[in-house]
C-alpha cells in the first residue's frame, strides 16, 4: 500500500528514532510512504493554548498539502495526529470557519482523505497474522505493558481512535510478535505531556507512579507510540522506579530482524540493552 506520511518535527529531532523506525517497518512491510510536500509544523503541542484560529490554520495547511496525493496520511506523532484530527473535525463541520482558515492558509480544504496512525495501518491494513509471519526473532521474555498517553484517544469524537477507554491496538501487535502483553489500568493516564520543563516536579510524579504500576503489572518494559510520551517516561522516572521504554516501532524492527535497533537503543536516556541482552534479544 501507498500513503501520504507527515513525519513532523518530533521525529527529525528528538523522537528520531520513532521516524527511523517507522521508515524501516514501513518498508519492511510493503507500506510505500510519500513525505507531505512542503509541510511545516503543526502547532503541537503550543498553538491551541495561544489561538485556535492558528492551532487549526497550521495542521489545516499540512491536511491540503497532503490531500494533493489523493491519498490517507499517516501520522505517527500521536501530538501531530491529534492536531491533525482536531482540525479535520473543525474543517468539516463549520463551513464559516473553513472558509476564514482556507483564506489564511490560501489553498482550498476538500476533506476526504483519512488521518491514520501507523497501530491502525499495521493492525488493520498490514494485518497480526501477516506481521507475526514476518516475526525472525521473537520478542520471548519481553513483558511489556502498552502506554498510550491521552492525545491518540482523547476527544474521542475527534480522534476516533480504538478503545478510548481500553485501546487494544499496540496490545496486538506486541503479542503478536510474541511479547507477553501485561494487563493494566494505566493505558491512557496522563505523563505530564509539555509541563516537563515548566512543571518538572509534577511530571516526575506523574511518571512515577506510571512506572509503579508497571511494576505492579510485573512488567519489564513499557511501550508508546509519542515522542511526548516518550521523552517524559524515558528522562523522568526517579531511579528506583524506572524501567526501559520503547517506541513499538522499534521493537518491531528488533522481531523483524531489521537493521537499525541498536543505534536508537543507544539513544535512550534508559538504556534498553541489558534487558535485551539479557533475555537472548540483542
Amino acid at each position: 500500500m501507498k500513503v501520504s506520511y507527515y513525519p513532523g518535527c518530533s521525529l527529525h529531532a528528538t523522537g528520531k528514532e520513532y521516524g527511523q523506525s517507522v521508515r524501516a517497518v514501513s518498508k519492511a512491510l510493503g507500506i510505500e510512504l510519500k513525505e507531505v510536500d512542503d509541510w511545516s509544523c503543526c502547532g503541537a503541542t503550543s498553538a491551541h493554548s495561544t489561538n485556535f484560529k492558528l492551532s487549526i490554520a497550521l495542521p489545516a495547511r499540512d491536511l491540503i498539502a497532503a490531500e494533493r496525493d489523493a491519498m490517507d496520511v499517516m501520522v505517527p506523532c500521536a501530538a501531530c495526529f491529534n492536531r491533525f484530527k482536531t482540525a479535520q473535525h473543525y474543517l468539516d463541520k463549520d463551513k464559516a470557519l473553513r472558509s476564514e482558515i482556507e483564506s489564511i492558509v490560501g489553498a482550498r480544504y476538500q476533506g476526504g482523505i483519512r488521518v491514520r496512525n501507523p497501530l491502525d495501518i499495521v493492525s488493520n491494513d498490514v494485518g497480526l497474522d501477516t506481521l507475526a509471519g514476518k516475526a525472525v526473532r521473537k520478542l520471548t521474555g519481553l513483558k511489556p505493558v502498552s502506554y498510550y498517553g491521552c492525545l491518540l484517544l482523547r476527544p474521542p469524537e475527534v480522534c476516533e481512535f480504538d478503545d478510548y477507554e481500553n485501546p487494544v491496538l499496540m496490545d496486538g501487535i506486541l503479542g503478536a510478535l510474541g511479547a507477553d502483553v501485561r494487563s493494566w489500568s494505566y493505558k491512557t493516564d496522563c505523563c505530564g505531556g509539555s509541563l516537563t520543563i515548566s512543571k518538572t516536579g509534577i511530571v516526575v510524579k506523574m511518571v512515577d507512579k506510571l512506572m509503579t504500576m508497571a511494576r505492579e503489572a510485573e512488567a519489564n518494559c513499557l511501550v508508546t507510540a509519542c515522542p511526548v510520551c516518550m521523552a517524559n517516561l524515558d528522562m523522568r522516572a526517579s531511579e528506583h522506579v524506572r524501567l526501559p521504554v520503547f517506541y513499538f516501532t522499534e521493537l518491531m524492527a528488533l522481531a523483524m530482524g531489521l537493521e537499525g535497533p541498536e543505534g536508537w537503543f543507544k539513544l535512550h536516556n534508559i538504556d534498553p540493552r541489558p534487558l535485551l541482552a539479557g533475555l537472548g534479544l540483542v
